[in-house]
C-alpha cells in the first residue's frame, strides 16, 4: 500500500482472479502447506502460517481446505516444493520480483524466461533487481482504525519501522526478523489486520505510458496465471486512464 497508485496498480487484478477462484485457492493452499512444513503447524506460533491463512480468508477460501492445506504438511507431498525467486525487467524500464513455489525448479525458470522475452522484458541474474526493493514486514489496517498521529504512535509502540497512511488505509512497515512481534502487537491494539505479510516493497515506482502499461499487463497476467507463481511484485505505475480501462 505504497500511496494510492498500489492500490490503482492492483485494482485491474481482482477481477481476474475472482473468475479464477480454483487456481486462486490452489496457490493460497500450497502457501499453507509450505508455510505450515517450514514452521510450526499452529499458526499462533507461525507467523508466515497466520499470514497465509489470512490471505485465504480474504478470498473466502473454505475452512476445509485451509484445514487440509495444514495437515498437508505432515505429508511427503510438501517436501518438494522449492521456494525460488525470478527477478527481470519488464516493458517501460520496470523491474519485477517474482516469487514461486515449485516442484521443477528448471520447468519454472523456462516458462518465466519465456513470459517475459513474449512480452518484451528479460529474466535477470538473482539480486539484479532487488536493490530497487525493500524486502519487508507489511502490516494494513483500513482508514477507519484510526488517524495518522494515532497509528504513527502504535507503530513506535508495536517496534515497526514506519506507518505510511493515505486515503486508502495505514501501512506499517518493519525489517522482516520483527514481522511477528510487530503483528503481534498491532493485532493486541486493533484486531486482525487487513493484510499480512513480507513482501518486495518498490522504493520509487516508474511511471509506464499507456501502449508500455498494456504490454506489462499482459506479462503480469501470464506469469500470474502460471500455477507455480505465488507472488508478483513490480516497480510500475499505470495511468489513471489506464487502470479505469482495465477494470472496465
Amino acid at each position: 500500500m505504497a500511496g494510492h497508485s498500489q492500490y490503482k496498480n492492483i485494482m485491474f487484478r481482482k477481477g481476474r482472479q475472482d473468475k479464477e477462484r480454483s487456481k486462486l485457492f490452489s496457490k493460497l493452499a500450497r502457501e499453507i502447506t509450505v508455510a505450515a512444513k517450514h514452521g510450526m503447524p499452529d499458526p499462533a506460533h507461525n507467523p508466515r502460517l497466520r499470514s497465509a491463512i489470512l490471505a485465504a480468508r480474504e478470498e473466502n477460501m473454505p475452512k476445509d481446505n485451509i484445514e487440509r492445506a495444514i495437515k498437508k504438511a505432515a505429508g511427503g507431498d510438501a517436501e518438494s516444493i522449492e521456494e525460488v525467486r525470478y527477478e527481470g525487467y519488464g516493458p517501460g524500464g520496470t523491474a519485477f520480483i517474482i516469487e514461486a513455489l515449485t516442484d521443477n525448479r528448471n520447468r519454472t525458470a523456462a516458462d518465466v524466461r519465456a513470459a517475459f522475452s513474449k512480452f518484451g522484458g528479460a529474466l535477470g541474474e538473482t539480486n539484479s533487481v532487488a536493490f530497487l526493493f525493500s524486502h519487508v514486514g507489511s502490516i494494513v489496517y483500513p482508514k477507519a482504525k484510526g488517524n495518522e498521529d494515532t497509528m504513527l504512535e502504535a507503530a513506535i509502540e508495536a517496534g515497526a519501522d514506519e506507518c505510511v497512511s493515505t486515503d486508502d488505509g495505514h501501512e506499517f512497515l518493519c525489517r522482516i526478523e520483527d514481522y511477528g512481534s510487530v503483528r503481534d502487537a498491532l493485532e493486541a491494539k486493533f484486531g486482525q489486520p487487513q493484510s499480512a505479510s513480507i513482501i518486495w516493497r518498490a522504493q520509487n515506482n516508474v511511471a509506464v505510458n499507456d501502449e508500455a502499461g498494456e504490454t506489462l499487463v499482459k506479462l503480469i497476467d501470464t506469469l500470474d496465471d502460471h500455477d507455480d507463481v505465488q507472488r508478483v511484485f513490480g516497480n510500475y505505475e499505470l495511468s489513471d486512464a489506464l487502470v479505469e480501462k482495465l477494470a472496465g
